[in-house]
């Protein structure tokens, strides 16, 4: 038998453990992992140098903007960022123009993006306003749900617990998920609302009304959804101590709940946005000191499952204003997460095995990507080949997402994705984009007809 390819002498993260190995590619999956010797004749025959083989990344936290937002990001340039950052699998948010949200834009994302993907790309809908709507989306192909609660994009009421506890009930029966950003719509209204009068459009203003108050409120409020409902809950960009408290409780109870952390949420804190500025500005924002150490505990223990970039892009005049309440908030992410959580490898913060578990493990187990998250034959072959100690300052003029900026500007760190395989097909070599628009592939739930 001839394969498509064989990768030689490169060591991978296989069951486990770092082996000196090769591995041959067939037909869009791994076909072997083995001995050189033992490899089969292939059609192409690639020396990796020694570089380390990670199992194609999963980054669940994306937004790819294109249609109404295209100025923003578009599905080629997003994805190509990702592959640039090693990433081989993304979950896009529908807070899009027009919102996701019913069966029909859904379905016209998901068209637009075939045509451009560079990686595999899932799509998470906004709730209905009908929770007999929830049923078409998820036949549509949604992976899940996104409630997002700051305020009403969707059209689920926010207000109403009868509405939240439908809904949440109808998800688990059909066996999805949601994806919640946790921050309670009434009390960051009144707060914006208070300093709006006052005159205050500064940072601080920012952070206080954006509490820690705030975000843990909406996690009790949904924690309780979920014990009424049994649904799989996923909470976003988890930022403090006492959420993640709440969460790990749950989790005691046998709910079905999860959470995320951002790199910005573990590596930044709020002194530092007096340096960074509004460019450092998210939702929820960074925090004090006290709770990135616990983000960080969690990321090791296991309380926290998984990280993920919330890769959020805006036109870098959208992050310039008088006011904070004129900016848009969001980082672009994909570009700098792995490198980052490969830095705190290579200085011993934590280990290979538990970013590994956390950016494609534990997301492939979660949300039932078949075929990702593990190197093994007969998985999907998407590969994340990384130098593990290529030294660089990032510099987000070379990045391939349209957004140019990045609050880690300048910061140096070890270790980047070199080169990305998607389906067996490289797509990313030395930064470089080597493949096809549309070389990707839109996946969906496979229990969707």
């Amino acid at each position: 038998m001839i394969v498509d390819s064989v990768l030689n002498n490169t060591k991978a993260y296989f069951k486990e453990e770092l082996v000196d190995c090769s591995i041959a590619l067939d037909d869009g999956k791994i076909f072997k992992i083995g001995r050189e010797a033992n490899m089969p004749r292939a059609d192409s025959r690639i020396d990796l140098k020694n570089l380390l083989v990670l199992p194609g990344l999963i980054d669940v936290h994306v937004h790819l903007r294109d249609e109404g937002k295209v100025r923003k990001e578009d599905f080629y340039t997003g994805t190509a960022a990702a592959a640039h950052g090693g990433f081989t699998t993304v979950v896009d948010m529908p807070n899009n123009d027009p919102v996701t949200m019913s069966p029909e834009t859904l379905r016209t994302r998901m068209e637009i993006a075939e045509n451009k993907v560079l990686v595999n790309v899932g799509f998470r809908s906004e709730f209905p306003k009908d929770a007999k709507d929830i049923e078409p989306i998820l036949r549509v192909g949604a992976l899940g749900f996104k409630l997002f609660m700051a305020e009403q994009i969707g059209g689920l009421d926010l207000d109403s617990d009868d509405f939240l506890e439908e809904a949440f009930t109808e998800v688990a029966k059909l066996g999805a998920s949601v994806a919640v950003h946790a921050e309670d719509k009434d009390l960051l209204k009144h707060a914006v609302d208070a300093f709006k009068e006052k005159r205050r459009g500064d940072i601080a203003a920012f952070l206080e009304a954006h509490s820690e108050r705030v975000e843990l409120k909406a996690i009790q409020r949904v924690l309780n959804m979920t014990e009424l409902s049994r649904a799989h809950v996923h909470f976003c960009h988890v930022s403090t101590a006492e959420s993640l408290d709440a969460i790990a409780e749950g989790k005691k109870l046998g709910l079905k709940v999860n959470c995320e952390v951002t790199p910005h949420n573990l590596l930044l804190s709020s002194n530092d946005l007096k340096r960074i500025g509004f460019l450092g500005l998210s939702m929820p924002p960074v925090r004090g000191e006290r709770h990135s150490k616990a983000l960080w505990n969690g990321l090791k223990s296991g309380a926290v499952d998984v990280v993920a970039s919330d890769h959020a892009p805006h036109l870098l005049k959208e992050k310039e204003a008088e006011s904070v309440w004129d900016v848009k908030v969001g980082v672009p992410g994909l570009e700098t997460t792995l490198s980052l959580l490969l830095t705190e490898v290579n200085r011993g913060r934590f280990s290979l095995g538990d970013l590994v578990r956390s950016l494609a493990e534990k997301p492939a187990d979660l949300f039932a990507l078949k075929g990702k998250g593990r190197l093994r034959e007969g998985s999907d072959g998407d590969l994340t080949l990384v130098d593990l100690y290529d030294n660089y300052r990032i510099d987000p003029s070379k990045f391939l997402s349209k957004a140019k900026y990045s609050p880690f500007d300048g910061r140096e760190v070890v270790g980047r994705a070199v080169k990305t395989y998607v389906g067996g097909r490289l797509i990313i070599d030395e930064g470089e984009v080597v493949a096809k628009p549309g070389t990707g592939r839109v996946i969906r739930r496979e229990t969707t007809d």
